[in-house]
């Protein structure tokens, strides 16, 4: 350490005290790493490693970025889930004596995110902080780039799973958790399949009277009041070392961070993360992307904050029946006037990101052009304003009275800023003519001195005969007249020499340095004044970021009911009928992302009736292929569609406010955790027998088929009567095991229900209809055929199945003819008494009409056995 430069040694100071972060030191025009942070960086960016004489024996492995393209290089690291302290030069090199000082001025992380070229336009980037208490745990959750932040607590008996469901629904970038915090498994693989970078604090950040001290500080006492979030230890505990966190890595007060919201999970209709994924609501099942799902299908949005918040709503749908129906009416109000959705539109597409530019003004970031995008949205207010004044429906209404049109700030930033303002702040052109004196003057100072050097070649060239002379400039001399060698003998005297070059000489002039002194002083104070006056103006539009958020916030709204009313529209929706009932009654109903893949007219429609007396458990049976999956998601999809407000892909559709959704569809081996299809499933079945209610909606498809078929049908049926006698869910059970089908007779609220097929011959074509009707087979054979099986094995399978029904016969009738013969005196004689009584126990137990013909089989070969032995 001795050895090591002055320059190195601050280095290494710094770096102590960041040692998670990559560290970009500030080097002049250059972001310099050393040591494991130059390796890690080259590798990572694809830059190339050198090195530098540091005093060290060898040379510290270095890499460096220009300052002018970091935020590409930032982006990418941020990306890959790395941090990023940017340390920079905080006083001027050249009135520094010495070393120049530095300081981190902030610590950019995955889930601290401000610029906009790191962020998805129409995506919260979420940062979640998680406190552990005796009977659960708190929540905190803030996305920097918008301002929003909100607390909630998960205590109920299953917490663990509920904070899991929430963390998946967030979907954050970075997660904060106490050091000393077990996790469970099944945690850690969600946070891993999020790819989120979980950041470790230690636990007296979570103090509760620390936390106390540091809302305070920050929100005003009165509002950490209202929040509720003292009352509970780990929820002030969750919000207070977000705080910390968000104080220590961006280094200055936030002041766009101005509210906290509570919200409670169950405030909502609930969907857990199996549903959510099952059902492809925000992320489509085959690449996780948005096309496929059904956020894809409702996205018209034209502004990033309608986009934001329409994937909000479809994350948590209402189950408050009054504001169900305002948004309806609002988007009924939409739906009916092409007018009205036309106008809205042509004022929406003009509007851009309000949130993250008043974000980025209160951070001290927006350059320019924000200010500017921020005036050209401000301008569309008023035509908005005007628009709602004529609206009726409660909602929009509300909206119109609630509508800040921000005059103040559009009129400062309109007789403020350039209309074509540049990117850099430093290079002028920011300050529009007229609004400030000293700009204006300094600015025609700078414009008749370049005018008098225009004109100042054409007079030397007249005065000296010299037809090469030519004036130039450069930062090192300034501007000069620049004469070539052969033109030397007609230079005149009172030329004063200031540089030699191969095949010229510059020279200047005492009138030249005098208008050279007032040109550079003009320009040089004028870039340093309107720098100063744009960040006034830029602290002034912060100081109303609370104005400029909630207006925000209204025009996401209006966007999200507006992109509601245009797909309902487009695609031929209609208004569901909301209520409180048990009742779920949907007529022609469509599923709203197969329908758009298939075309017009292509999906066919059908009906579904659910409700806690005689219909709440349809026992749907049928083939592969025939639509049984596709119809019980289209049911979760109306209901859900229903409940944020937004009309439905239906004829006609009365929906009965559900609590929950659940979507146990398919399984497939969880390879990350060891378990099996099976275990996935019966994991999955656990979670709806724990939570689901009897207002609560449930889809199962085909459970039990990762185990023999015996014991998956007996599983099946078991879960079935669970679900219809203790807790009464309106259910849509899909299975193969069509004997189940006889459960009609058993459970007075179960239904049978089948998808229809059309035979004619040996073809077979699938009507995709559900019909009140139990399949009699499962059409695997053709679905083979279909999916392209060589007809060798179709033929052999076919005499297969004839052999296997013949046996399975065959066995039913060997099986009841021992059944009887055991109660004869002469079969009493041929066995002591106790096998006898075991034999007879075992075949009266038997349940054919459960049993394959496999099973059938081999219940004979051992019965066959026993009775030779």
């Amino acid at each position: 350490m001795v050895a090591l430069t002055p320059m190195m040694m601050q280095y290494l100071d710094i770096k102590k005290q960041y040692p998670d972060t990559i560290l970009f030191f500030r080097l002049g025009d250059f972001y310099e790493m050393f040591f494991e942070d130059a390796k890690l960086a080259s590798k990572e960016l694809e830059i190339t490693l050198t090195g530098r004489e540091a005093g060290e024996p060898e040379r510290v492995p270095m890499c460096g970025v220009p300052f002018h393209a970091a935020d590409s290089y930032i982006a990418r690291l941020i990306e890959k889930g790395f941090k990023v302290a940017i340390c920079e030069q905080v006083e001027d090199a050249k009135a520094s004596k010495g070393l120049v000082k530095r300081e981190v001025i902030r610590v950019i992380t995955p889930g601290a995110l401000i610029d906009a070229s790191m962020l998805g336009d129409k995506e919260n980037n979420y940062l979640v902080a998680v406190c552990p208490g005796k009977t659960g745990y708190g929540l905190a959750l803030t996305d920097l780039s918008t301002g929003v932040f909100k607390i909630t607590l998960l205590e109920d008996p299953h917490s663990t799973e509920s904070l899991i469901d929430e963390i998946e629904r967030l979907s954050p970038r970075e997660i904060i958790l106490p050091t000393g915090l077990k996790i469970s498994d099944h945690l850690v693989d969600t946070i891993s399949s999020l790819k989120s970078t979980v950041t470790t604090m230690e636990d007296r950040f979570y103090d509760s009277l620390e936390a106390e001290r540091v809302l305070c500080t920050h929100f005003g006492e009165s509002k950490v009041q209202a929040s509720g979030c003292l009352k509970v230890e780990h929820l002030a505990g969750a919000a207070g070392a977000l705080i910390q966190y968000l104080s220590a890595t961006q280094r200055r007060k936030l002041e766009h961070i101005s509210e906290i919201i509570t919200y409670k999970t169950v405030s909502f209709l609930v969907l857990d993360s199996i549903a959510r994924r099952n059902l492809e609501i925000t992320k489509s099942l085959r690449d996780g992307s948005k096309q496929g799902s059904l956020l894809w299908v409702l996205d018209a949005t034209k502004t990033a904050m309608g986009g934001r918040m329409l994937k909000t709503w479809l994350d948590q749908p209402l189950v408050e029946l009054d504001e169900i129906n305002r948004r309806l009416d609002a988007v009924e109000e939409l739906n009916n006037s092409v007018m009205l959705r036309e106008e809205m539109s042509n004022a929406l597409n003009k509007i851009y990101d309000l949130e993250r530019l008043a974000a980025r003004a209160v951070y001290g970031s927006a350059n320019g052009r924000d200010l500017s995008a921020l005036l050209c949205s401000m301008e569309k207010l008023p035509q908005l304003h005007q628009i709602l004044e004529d609206c009726s429906s409660p909602l929009l209404k509300d909206i119109c009275s609630q509508f800040d049109q921000l005059e103040d700030l559009r009129e400062l930033l309109k007789a403020s800023i350039s209309e074509s303002p540049p990117l850099s702040l430093r290079d002028g052109g920011l300050i529009k003519d007229g609004f400030d004196p000293e700009v204006d003057r300094l600015r025609s100072a700078s414009r008749d001195g370049k005018a008098w050097l225009a004109g100042l070649e054409a007079r030397e060239k007249e005065k000296t005969g010299i037809k090469s002379l030519k004036v130039g400039f450069n930062k090192v001399f300034g501007y000069y007249l620049e004469v070539t060698r052969s033109n030397l003998a007609a230079v005149p005297e009172y030329y004063q020499r200031r540089q030699t070059l191969a095949n010229a000489e510059r020279y200047i002039t005492p009138e030249l340095k005098e208008y050279e002194s007032t040109i550079l002083g003009a320009e040089d104070r004028l870039v340093e004044l309107e720098y100063c006056l744009f960040v006034e103006i830029r602290s002034q539009v912060a100081s109303q970021v609370v104005r400029i958020q909630k207006t925000a916030r209204l025009i996401a709204t209006l966007d999200v009911m507006l992109s509601l009313a245009q797909v309902a529209q487009r695609q031929g929706y209609n208004r569901p009928m909301v209520t409180n009932s048990s009742e779920i009654v949907i007529i022609d109903g469509r599923h709203p992302v197969v329908e758009l893949n298939l075309g017009p007219g292509a999906f066919v429609p059908n009906d579904c009736h659910l409700d806690d007396k005689h219909n709440h458990l349809c026992l749907i049976t049928g083939p592969n292929m025939g639509g049984k999956s596709t119809y019980q998601r289209q049911v979760a999809l109306i209901v859900l569609m229903a409940q944020i407000g937004s009309f439905v892909p239906a004829a006609t559709a009365e929906i009965g406010v559900v609590d929950r959704i659940f979507a146990r569809v398919g399984a497939s081996d969880d390879l990350s955790s060891g378990q099996s299809t099976f275990m996935v499933e019966m994991f999955e079945t656990k979670q709806i027998i724990d939570k689901a209610t009897s207002r609560s909606l449930v889809i199962i498809d085909e459970l039990g088929r990762g185990t023999s078929n015996l014991e998956g049908m007996a599983i099946a049926q078991a879960v079935i009567e669970y679900l219809h006698n203790s807790v009464g869910c309106k259910t849509l059970f899909s299975t193969h095991y069509h004997e189940l089908a006889e459960l009609e007779d058993i459970l007075p609220g179960l239904k049978n229900y089948a998808t229809a097929v059309k035979e004619q011959g040996d073809n077979i074509t699938f009507l995709r209809k559900v019909i009140r009707s139990q399949a009699s087979k499962s059409y695997g054979i053709h679905c083979a055929r279909l999916a392209g099986l060589p007809n060798d094995i179709i033929m052999r399978a076919n005499q297969l199945v004839e052999q296997l029904e013949f046996h399975q016969r065959a066995a039913q009738e060997v099986v009841a003819g021992s059944k009887q013969g055991a109660q004869t005196q002469h079969q009493l004689t041929l066995f002591a008494e106790n096998p006898l009584e075991r034999l007879k126990s075992d075949i009266t137990a038997l349940n054919l009409g459960n049993m394959t013909p496999i099973e059938c089989l081999n219940y004979l070969y051992k019965l066959q056995k026993e009775l030779n032995e």
